[in-house]
């Protein structure tokens, strides 16, 4: 039951987990009720279903675990909804719709379903819709397989509607949504002698308002924003946004922690968010020199790299988001905190998602970590942190104060608090 990608849709009613089953959970939010004004901001189960399931390829012998990578909603067109969902081989498209009405009264076949003799069939009738039980039914569109070697690590649609991306750790392809039996190449960093191989592709994503341009970022700290007009194989980038590393702060941990494990353009376009191991960078796309603003995340782990080495911590994958008006970001940390940061007062916060300090419509209170020093009497010490707790995925409503923040198994829906 581990979440493993939590997602919005456009209009923010919709909330779609994905878990290490391979199962996706719809959370669609309440409509506002006068005798409960509170409710407007809570999320029900709306639709589960099983997305993907465990299968073996048996020309390398491996097994291709069913959980699910990221998950991506398509802009609504009409009554039903559509996503992507990704394992680390194969893409799906979703279509979640409604029925409420059934059709009774056929001519053919009778009403458990059985046929009829036709020769009893001695009038026609018209079978005319009763309204029944609210159904939710997930049934696949399209499934797109069979194109990436190595694991799927992100899927991003087009700001056209028609196309998106599919990037692993060395290619990234290009497909329709209509078409499911080829994709497009337009990124290969595959070395002929994969001896040779410095680094991986971590993460990309398309760019929310020009559909030519996307941006990928490596395990090497780089980002590379590239132009799918300047030719069909995008190998060389337009842009390629690297902050010169500080000599003194060198350390055997460097390369493993300047990592960048997940990149995201801000809705206006103009920023892009990486998060590394310690750190939130914003970049603004006409400045490659260096990042315009830096966030410590958990700067207080440093010191503890080579315990978090040891037991694979360092090797986590951590995920951030924006806010609906580009003024904040959120990513997450250990011990089941998860981080804020106000672009415009510079302030930041450390919030704590866990069952014990989560009643309904109670506040958070901040927490503060003691990173030496004697301890205050509402602090929690660095050697006190769980480091199986960790909040690897966050979302945020695209309009409003809303936000899901997943740790572990659990996922936790906050809002502004309503007077």
């Amino acid at each position: 039951d581990i979440i493993s990608t939590v997602e919005f849709n456009y209009s923010g009613d919709l909330l779609a987990t994905g878990d290490k089953g391979g199962r996706v959970v719809i959370f669609q939010r309440e409509q506002e009720n006068k005798s409960r004004p509170h409710s407007r901001g809570e999320y029900n189960v709306y639709s589960t279903f099983q997305s993907h399931e465990p299968e073996f390829d048996y020309l390398k012998s491996l097994e291709i675990e069913e959980k699910i990578n990221k998950i991506r909603w398509l802009p609504q067109q009409n009554a039903a909804h559509f996503l992507l969902s990704t394992n680390d081989k194969t893409i799906k498209l979703w279509k979640i719709s409604e029925r409420d009405k059934r059709a009774e009264g056929y001519n053919l076949k009778d009403e458990d379903g059985r046929l009829r003799d036709p020769f009893r069939i001695t009038a026609l009738r018209v079978p005319i819709l009763k309204p029944m039980d609210l159904m939710v039914e997930a049934s696949p569109r399209r499934i797109f397989a069979n194109a990436h070697t190595y694991h799927i690590n992100s899927i991003s649609v087009n700001s056209d509607h028609e196309t998106y991306l599919s990037a692993d750790d060395l290619r990234i392809n290009l497909w329709h949504l209509e078409i499911t039996d080829r994709s497009f190449n337009i990124v290969d960093i595959k070395p002929v002698n994969m001896e040779e191989l410095t680094e991986v592709i971590t993460a990309a994503e398309f760019h929310p308002l020009q559909c030519n341009v996307f941006v990928y970022s490596s395990s090497k700290g780089t980002i590379r924003l590239c132009d799918m007009r300047s030719s069909a194989l995008c190998d060389r980038h337009s842009k390629f946004f690297e902050e010169p590393e500080d000599p003194s702060s060198r350390s055997f941990f460097s390369e493993i922690i300047s990592s960048i494990s997940d990149v995201k353009f801000s809705h206006s376009g103009r920023y892009m968010m990486t998060r590394d191991y310690l750190s939130v960078k914003v970049w603004d796309l006409n400045m490659e020199s260096r990042p315009v603003e830096t966030h410590q995340v958990h700067e207080y782990l440093r010191s503890k790299l080579c315990s978090l080495y040891e037991n694979d911590c360092i090797f986590d994958k951590f995920e951030g988001c924006w806010n609906g008006s580009d003024s904040a970001i959120m990513t997450g940390s250990y011990n089941n905190f998860f981080r804020m940061f106000d672009r415009s007062t510079r302030r930041d916060v450390t919030l704590e998602a866990s069952r014990e300090n989560s009643k309904p419509r109670a506040s958070l209170k901040p927490r503060k970590v003691c990173t030496g020093g004697k301890r205050k009497k509402d602090e929690i010490s660095v050697d006190s942190l769980d480091f199986n707790k960790k909040i690897l995925h966050t979302a945020w409503h695209p309009a409003e104060n809303i936000i899901a923040v997943a740790a572990t198994n659990n996922l936790y829906i906050f809002q502004d608090k309503v007077n």
